[in-house]
This record gives C-alpha cells, structure tokens and sequence, in this order.
C-alpha cells in the first residue's frame, strides 16, 4: 500500500504517521454524498480461505448474527458464502462494493507485525468503511476515525456502532472526509516502492524464493567461495 498527500507526495506508510484529524477535515461535497446515497447492504466480505489462523471466520459469523438482529447483513463472497465473484470478475464484484456497502470486511488471514494485505485497499478504494481485523498498527495506514475495528470480545457492540453510523448520515458521511486528504495507491503504481514489495514477497515465501535466480546465484556464488577456500 502507498499513502500520498493532497499534493501527491508518498507520505507513507511509515513508523509514525502525523495524520491530520478527522474532526479537523472539511465535510465532504455534495458529489461525494451522491454516491454514497446508493448504498443498501451492511457489508460484503471477500475470502476464499474458510479456516485462516487469525479465526477470522468465526468472527465474520458472529457479526452477521449480530447484525441480523436488526435485519441488516454481511453478504459474504467467495467459497466461504453464498455470493459467487470469480476473479476474472473482481472489478465488477467491488463494484458492486462501491454502489451498495456500506462497510467492507478487512480480515487479515493471519495475526503479524504492519501485516496488511490489499483488503484494506478493497474497502478505502471503493467508498466503504474498512472494519479491520488483524495484527497491524492501523495508525500507520489510516487516521483514526475512518475505520472500524473488529474484536472478538466487542462483536454485538461493534454491530451495534454499525448500525447507528448506518441510521446517521452524518456520522457515516464523516468517515469519507480523508478523501480531500489522502490517497490510497496499489504498490504496483510505484516502482520503487514495489522493489521493497517484492523483496518482502520472497522473503515470506520460501518456496518461490528457493526458486529465484537472486537465490541460485547467492548459491553459485557461495560454492565457488568455498571452494576457493584452502
């Protein structure tokens, strides 16, 4: 993920991010209003592993029981529910996120330090609140105050605060106002950000990176070292 100012500037993600307060940003245009009016569902999950390590299933169940209660719902998508998006069709199935959720479930697969995949950037990218789950300091991507957090011992509370954000314009309207303030970007727009990216990539899957020429001359290089060796 890549984070730029007004201006364009890549501003992180860092350590410490110095994020201007919500509280603080102009309200939001009437354009930005227009297109929110067309939301109708609660929230929309995307996944295709049923039985992640984090136990995020559990968590997303809990929360569509919860949220049933008031006759809202969490459509899920993928092997795991009953909405079908294969991935040829992803543009048009966060589409569909755009135009009628209000919220989108970022549930990382697993618990790990600044571990955040492009879930987050399904929900900020298509004008539904993140509610997040995962490992990471989410102050190092997002200001306080433009998303959710889902925990497991605060599931009913946190439908409770969906519910209420969904019934107040207002308050819903408010977690869009980073949107004169920041961008989101896909680290693939950055060349030099994607050398980090890809390297990281490796690092975290031995498999593919016991597979690289990077790795084979590493290897081609130690042996003549050895061998070079009295």
């Amino acid at each position: 993920m890549i984070i730029k100012d007004k201006e364009g500037n890549v501003i992180g993600p860092k350590e410490e991010m110095h994020w201007e307060a919500v509280e603080a940003m102009m309200p939001i245009n009437d354009t930005l209003k227009a297109k929110l009016s067309t939301k109708k569902i609660a929230a929309a999950w995307f996944v295709s592993n049923c039985k992640a390590p984090s136990g995020r299933d559990l968590i997303a169940k809990q929360l569509q029981t919860e949220l049933g209660k008031y006759n809202m719902q969490v459509d899920i998508f993928g092997k795991c529910g009953k909405k079908q998006c294969p991935r040829d069709s992803m543009k048009k199935c966060l589409k569909l996120v755009e135009t009628d959720y209000y919220f989108y479930l970022s549930f990382e697969n697993s618990f790990a330090d600044d571990y955040v995949t492009e879930k987050l950037l399904n929900g900020l990218n298509n004008y539904a609140v993140p509610v997040v789950y995962g490992g990471a300091n989410y102050t190092r991507f997002m200001p306080k105050g433009i998303y959710l957090t889902a925990q497991q011992s605060r599931i009913r509370e946190l439908a409770e605060e969906m519910v209420d954000i969904i019934n107040d314009k207002q308050k819903y309207y408010d977690f869009f106002k980073w949107h004169k303030h920041y961008s989101y970007h896909n680290p693939r727009e950055s060349r030099d950000i994607d050398v980090y990216c890809k390297l990281c990539a490796l690092v975290n899957n031995q498999e593919k990176y016991l597979r690289t020429s990077v790795y084979k001359n590493f290897i081609q290089w130690w042996n003549f070292g050895n061998e070079a060796s009295p």
